[in-house]
């Protein structure tokens, strides 16, 4: 990968695949410019992640009004902690969020920000959601700064996408798109 004058690039020595431009689940690209005239380096970093979940045992609880509501207030926890939140939606039983991995916050710490919050509020927002849950695990996959516009079509089409395709079939094609090995009997929790 070519570097800008005095940058270097680090990593944990993976590259993103040539075929798909994807990489590997949990690999961060990171610039470091080093600022000569002040003898240190600068740390910058650009983390675009599309992160997957869905409710407690794919229950259909995502419903209008509290849909959009949802992904607004699912927004405003990110921006809280720095995510940048660039398309965020989903369907009955599952969410899509595509942000900015803010450098100050490791993407776990995120995810149980997220859900233990948009939990507490979705239970809320009537009496049917009083045993409102997420799943306890998700998917997290780097994007390719070149492909966002079309992860922010995908996650923006998913009623379309779900009148075809069940939210697990989308989840297998992703851990196969990204090379995730996963055993069937611990993915949907």
């Amino acid at each position: 990968m070519d570097s800008p004058e005095g940058a270097k690039y680090v990593s944990d020595g993976q590259r993103p695949s040539a075929k798909t431009g994807a990489t590997p689940i949990g690999i961060m690209h990171i610039i470091v410019i080093t600022d000569k005239t002040q003898n240190h380096g600068t740390i910058l970093v650009r983390n675009y992640v599309h992160i997957i979940f869905s409710t407690k045992s794919r229950e259909a609880l995502i419903h209008p009004p509290y849909e959009h509501e949802l992904h607004g207030y699912l927004g405003s926890v990110c921006n809280t902690l720095e995510c940048t939140p660039i398309k965020i939606g989903g369907y009955t039983d599952h969410i899509h969020i595509l942000c900015m991995l803010s450098k100050k916050i490791a993407l776990m710490n995120l995810l149980e920000e997220i859900k233990k919050q948009s939990s507490k509020w979705m239970k809320t927002k009537d009496a049917s959601l009083e045993n409102f849950y997420w799943q306890d695990g998700y998917g997290a996959f780097s994007v390719n700064p070149s492909q966002v516009d079309t992860v922010i079509e995908y996650v923006s089409n998913q009623h379309i996408h779900h009148s075809k395709k069940t939210f697990q079939d989308e989840y297998r094609a992703f851990l196969k798109k990204y090379n995730v090995d996963y055993d069937e009997r611990y993915v949907w929790d």
